[in-house]
């Protein structure tokens, strides 16, 4: 398909505002009522399981706002021009973040629902715990977590807002301005979230742990934060917001990077398993253990499939990156299974068998609709596309 090439910024057509139908809004409204009312419900008949899956469902839709920021500075330290007409989708993730933070206040109540290091009876009686108490205690815990939202609020507002301010007046130094911003950002990024794994998954079981395992965390981020962008894009695409300025070519590399990234997580999860199963160490062993034994063997084994090699297969050839419903349809797959990917993680702690009913249904519905609310109402209120961002032009000729 051939595209129309633009010579200078002037010719690109202003794209019309993002909305989203009264009807879509009071469907996913109506999906946090449900979610609400199953975590309620879940809270009388099983505590530990309704907070387990409230943490389950957080930590993942985290990740996928966390992605946007990610994708926004590496954009700008890259200096990449391709992203430039899309990237107010990656923007509009990173407005979830102050909602994920009144979340996180909520998970603090089910700490001793979770974390067995909150217990001083436990810790007592424990001598790994004991040594471990000095990083483990709820006061710190609470810090570290309140520290890496303020960072990662504070430059995602901080980028946002100097990309919503090019909007008006069209100078060039907010852009040299964002990359100065981001470039020590990503190294931050890169230590915080990995702290946050730490503590919010890898201290379930505080006997166990991996140098690796922050790496992990971060490729299911990318990947699957790749899928959710492809997602609104096209959505927004088919509205008409970005029908002028994006076509197959931006998809194409969209779907390079969910490619690579399914790759890469690969990559990473063989190597933590490889080395645990070669250490064989007492507080390592058990981990794998029970995830990969037993009633839990075909779940790890759906993942191997059904996030790896089955993507691998369908992402391979160039046409399926380029082709629009393709792509959302592997975009779909690639976050269902980053789910059972965080379920797997988090899970075996209930029991030796998976577990899944209403408990697990309602409350990720309600993590959906409220998700899909705070992105589309950021998306509706900022213009979307950065007209006067000076890599615009070169983005929106994009081709391959």
């Amino acid at each position: 398909m051939e595209h129309k090439h633009y010579t200078n910024i002037n010719q690109i057509p202003k794209p019309p505002a993002f909305t989203m139908s009264r009807g879509l809004h009071f469907i996913y409204l109506g999906l946090v009522i449900i979610g609400i009312e199953a975590f309620l419900i879940a809270l009388r008949s099983d505590p530990d399981r309704a907070w387990h899956n409230f943490l389950l469902n957080y930590f993942y839709w985290l990740c996928l706002s966390l992605s946007g920021l990610f994708f926004v500075a590496l954009q700008y330290v890259t200096g990449s021009m391709w992203s430039t007409p899309l990237r107010r989708v990656p923007e509009a993730l990173i407005g979830y973040l102050p909602v994920a933070f009144v979340l996180l206040l909520i998970l603090f109540l089910g700490k001793h629902h979770l974390y067995e290091w909150t217990h001083l009876d436990e810790v007592l009686h424990d001598p790994i715990l004991i040594k471990k108490s000095a990083y483990l205690n709820f006061s710190f815990f609470a810090a570290r977590n309140f520290f890496s939202f303020l960072v990662w609020g504070l430059v995602g507002f901080w980028l946002v807002k100097n990309s919503l301010k090019q909007d008006r007046n069209g100078d060039v130094k907010l852009t040299k301005l964002n990359k100065k911003i981001s470039a020590p950002f990503l190294v931050v990024f890169g230590i915080t979230f990995t702290v946050m794994c730490f503590d919010l998954l890898m201290s379930l079981e505080p006997h166990w742990y991996s140098t690796i395992f922050g790496i992990y965390c971060f490729a299911g981020l990318f990947y699957s934060g790749m899928a959710i962008t492809i997602l609104f894009v096209v959505a927004m695409k088919k509205q008409g917001a970005l029908a002028d300025v994006v076509n197959e070519n931006h998809l194409h590399d969209l779907g390079k990077f969910m490619f690579a990234f399914c790759v890469f997580w690969a990559y990473i999860a063989f190597s933590q398993y490889m080395l645990i199963w070669y250490a064989n160490l007492p507080e390592e062993i058990g981990y794998m253990i029970r995830r990969t034994e037993g009633a839990w063997t075909p779940v790890a084994l759906a993942l191997l499939f059904g996030k790896f090699v089955i993507p691998f297969f369908l992402l391979l050839s160039r046409d399926a990156k380029r082709n629009e419903k393709f792509l959302v349809a592997v975009a779909v797959w690639v976050l269902v299974f980053q789910w059972l990917d965080c379920y797997w993680m988090i899970f075996p702690l209930l029991g030796e068998k998976p577990v899944f009913g209403w408990q697990e249904i309602g409350i990720f519905l309600g993590f959906l609709g409220l998700f899909v609310l705070t992105v589309t109402l950021v998306l509706q209120k900022i213009p979307p596309v950065p007209m006067k961002d000076p890599r615009l032009l070169e983005g929106v000729n994009h081709h391959q």
